[in-house]
């Protein structure tokens, strides 16, 4: 299990890279069984009013999260750049340039 986390603005957005025979978490949307790469992690948006009020490189701004979107792969490779360029579009979709995003892949030892 890798945990995949960009970084920018003051803020940190982690999702979990479940790898060949770990067990991904199973609920609707799920990719199926098969898939030996499931990338699991939130998505965010900016909103005018509700959501959760954030400080992004120092300015207050209300973000609405959506249910985690599970996606499968079949590469490692394939996965990875996935997660990162999926964290990078997250803090596009709150005014952070993708550039300014900061990734960091961890393998968690001991997660089976």
């Amino acid at each position: 299990m890798l945990l995949i986390n960009g970084s920018a603005g003051g803020t940190t957005l982690t999702g979990t890279l479940y790898e060949r025979g770990e067990e991904a978490p199973s609920f609707k949307g799920a990719p199926d069984e098969g898939t030996p790469y499931v990338w699991v992690c939130d998505e965010f948006y900016e909103v005018d009013s509700g959501g959760q009020a954030q400080v992004i490189s120092g300015r207050e701004i209300q973000v609405a999260f959506e249910s985690p979107m599970p996606r499968g792969f079949e590469t490692r490779e394939a996965a990875i750049e996935a997660a990162k360029a999926h964290l990078r579009t997250q803090f596009a979709r709150i005014g952070v340039p993708e550039s300014d995003v900061e990734i960091e892949v961890a393998d968690v030892v001991g997660a089976e």
